[in-house]
């Protein structure tokens, strides 16, 4: 797609990351608002930039319908309607795709591409453990999701794909699945499966014990299992090289990742702990954002000498001139505004303890953006939009920034 050059505008660093890269990872702790930030950043992106825009969530939580309004989501991807628009009073120059990793769906369709032929197609699906395993070995959730975004990728039908991942330890599994599929191919655990089928001399010593574990565990319960997994390496050739082939995609320049965190403490040492990882995976981090921030004000000394100043005239002539406007009771008044001022003093604490830890962000990011906590809950694509124009008019904290004043 032709994007407009939105890196030259001031302050539009959101913009000029979307419009750099094909792939955005969005990742973080679970509660810091990750998955509500991935589909406002889609919907910016196919609002102000144009395009074909896909969010595609793998967190199980399944928000992210909620969050855009349009139902149930699976492995296809689905268009947000036009009309969703049109409370935020805005026609989007682009189209809003979304989609959510369906497990079944997406292993019954992996099975029909990398089996060599129909015979071992049909054999992997009719077996009848199949579900099961596939549902517990090499992280078949995490691999799938990597599967499906090459997929994706790679059918150029979309111009930028959002990802909403998984809380951040299970973000890293996510990341690692091709490694660990590729580990899977050459593991003990696979040799020891397929051997009794691959051994007439070994299978007919091991037959005493398929029979007790037959009586044990249901019929041909083992052989089932070995019967898949001989079957299921026939296709190791085409998951090794998807496998090797996400892992460049993941690397590559024209995908970036997005870490997103709240101010508070245990939040903040994931995000950095995140940005450490990616970095050590040679991963490009495009941004942190620092999602529900109490506004700056709230740390100025003439904000502390308001509040101050607010106690006091709480005691004289003020409590009795808000009570008349309200028509209220003055010492109701008095008490409500007394403990307003008085309670000014925590509420500064925290904001300074938030400044504290988006400077630590921003020792681990080339931009920090922020956005605040909003007086809402987000519902619709209005709120969306709502949120990304907080981030993308933010005035971020950058390198070059950072360079330029000796500040962090």
């Amino acid at each position: 797609m032709t994007y407009r050059d939105a890196a030259d505008e001031h302050g539009l660093a959101l913009d000029a990351l979307l419009a750099s890269r094909e792939m955005i990872l969005v990742a973080g702790s679970g509660g810091v608002g990750k998955t509500t930030v991935a589909a406002a950043l889609a919907a910016s992106a196919a609002t102000h930039l144009g395009g074909r825009v896909l969010v595609i969530t793998v967190d199980p939580a399944r928000r992210l319908a909620d969050a855009l309004g349009i139902g149930a989501l699976g492995n296809t991807a689905v268009r947000v309607p036009d009309d969703a628009f049109v409370d935020a009073d805005i026609e989007p120059r682009g189209e809003l795709w979304a989609a959510m990793l369906d497990t079944k769906a997406g292993w019954d369709e992996l099975i029909r591409r990398h089996a060599p032929d129909a015979e071992v197609r049909d054999a992997v699906l009719s077996n009848p453990l199949y579900q099961n395993i596939t549902s517990r070995f090499v992280h078949s959730h995490d691999y799938l999701a990597m599967e499906q975004l090459h997929e994706l990728h790679g059918s150029g039908e979309f111009d930028l794909i959002v990802v909403d991942t998984p809380p951040s330890r299970n973000a890293l599994d996510v990341l690692d699945a091709p490694g660990r599929m590729k580990d899977f191919f050459g593991s003990r655990l696979l040799r020891w499966l397929t051997v009794p089928y691959r051994s007439r001399l070994f299978t007919a010593a091991s037959k005493p014990f398929y029979q007790v574990a037959d009586r044990v565990l249901g019929s041909r319960f083992l052989q089932d299992v070995a019967e898949f997994f001989v079957l299921f390496q026939a296709m190791e050739k085409g998951f090794v090289r998807h496998a090797e082939e996400v892992e460049q995609l993941l690397g590559d320049h024209r995908t970036a990742f997005v870490v997103v965190s709240t101010l508070e403490a245990a939040p903040t040492h994931e995000a950095m702990y995140l940005a450490r990882e990616l970095s050590r995976r040679d991963f490009h981090l495009g941004a942190m954002i620092a999602n529900r921030v109490m506004p700056p004000e709230f740390t100025a000394p003439a904000a502390a000498a308001s509040a101050r100043r607010l106690e006091k005239a709480a005691a004289g002539e003020l409590s009795g001139e808000v009570a008349e406007r309200l028509d209220a009771d003055t010492d109701v008044v008095q008490g409500v505004l007394t403990e307003i001022a008085t309670r000014f003093h925590d509420v500064a604490v925290v904001a300074t303890r938030e400044s504290e830890r988006h400077a630590e962000l921003a020792e681990c990011s080339p931009v920090v953006l922020t956005a605040p906590a909003l007086d809402r809950d987000i519902n619709d694509v209005a709120d969306l939009l709502a949120l990304a124009e907080h981030l993308r008019t933010d005035h971020p904290v950058t390198d070059h920034l950072r360079r330029g004043t000796g500040d962090t």
